[in-house]
Formats: C-alpha cells, structure tokens, sequence
C-alpha cells in the first residue's frame, strides 16, 4: 500500500470518528435537554378551549419548578392517571380555600377576575347557562395545588379529580409551536 492510500485511509477513519464523536454528544445534549428542561406536548380534548386547541403541540418547561412552585395562572402539565397527562391552569395553591358562587371564583372569599375566560363565559351566557357549576369551599392541603381547564363545562379538573399532588407535576407550558402560523406563548 502507497504512503498518500494509508494517509487517505486514516484520515477517513479519524473523520467517520470525529462524525460519531458528535452524533454521541448531541444524542446526550438532546436527551438531557427533553430529561429535564423541556418537553414537546401535544393538547388531547377541548377542554383548555379557548385558550389552548385539541391537537396543537407546545414546549413544557420542565425545568421553571425545580426552582419555584406553580402559581395560580400558570398552565400546567401533570400525571393524572399512570399514562394519562393532563393540561390544566392553576386556580390556587397549597393552604387556599378555592369556591366558585354564581358563576365567580373566589380565592380565600376574595373574587378573582379571570380574562382568559372571557370567551367561554359568553357562549356559556348566550346558551343561558353558567360556565363554571357552584363548588366548594375547597381547602387545598399542603404540596398540592388545585387546576381547572378553561373550557369548564368540558373539563376533566380538580373539581373531580381532587387537587393534584405538586409530585404529579411535568412542568409549565410555555409556547405553542404547532400549527406553525398559531403558535404564541401560552402566558
């Protein structure tokens, strides 16, 4: 074999490991990004509506609760059920007393204006009906927070399923990347 075919033959080896060296480091990079930072998550069902749509895909940042506990507002992603997620937006955290009366939320008796309602609360009223049923008081118990979908006529939420354990917890949604002309962020 010539010197310029062995030079040739190493230095093709050193560039397939120098491919595979990187391929390695990204499938790590990209495994620890998805592990603990963020996570795509597709929206099942309606009852986010009108803020988030059956089949739309968002960004969950998994990583924002390492540091600091959800807040009212925030949507959030939970294990509901062993293989079922839902997606919810927080109405009160740990220690509050959650109540809905003629339609209006209140957090520890103080009424809580909810705008991303809006919508709803108008086809519910043409329709002639409440958006959100009359509940509670509901203490919500330590390390635990109480969720409801928007679209509170269609909701699997806290009012069935009890305040979720703060351990069942995913992470926050953050934006909307699918459909590509709706994307937004979720705050």
């Amino acid at each position: 074999m010539s010197e310029a075919t062995a030079t040739s033959s190493s230095k093709g080896k050193k560039e397939a490991w120098e491919w595979i060296k990187a391929l390695v480091i990204a499938l790590v990079f990209a495994f620890f990004i998805r592990t603990f930072l963020f996570a795509p998550f597709i929206v099942e069902g309606e009852s986010m509506e009108a803020t988030l749509h059956n089949n739309e895909r968002l960004v969950v940042n998994k990583a924002i609760y390492y540091l600091s506990k959800p807040q009212r507002g925030d949507i959030i992603v939970f294990h509901a059920e062993a293989d079922k997620d839902y997606i919810k937006r927080v109405i009160g955290v740990a220690g509050e007393t959650v109540e809905v009366r003629d339609d209006e939320l209140f957090i520890n008796g103080k009424k809580v204006d909810e705008p991303y309602l809006a919508k709803k609360r108008e086809e519910a009223k043409a329709e002639g009906l409440p958006l959100t049923e009359n509940f509670g008081p509901i203490q919500i118990p330590p390390n635990h927070i109480f969720v409801m979908g928007d679209n509170r006529q269609n909701s699997r939420d806290s009012r069935m399923i009890g305040p979720v354990d703060l351990g069942t917890v995913v992470g926050r949604a953050e934006f909307v990347f699918w459909p590509i002309q709706e994307g937004r962020l979720t705050r």
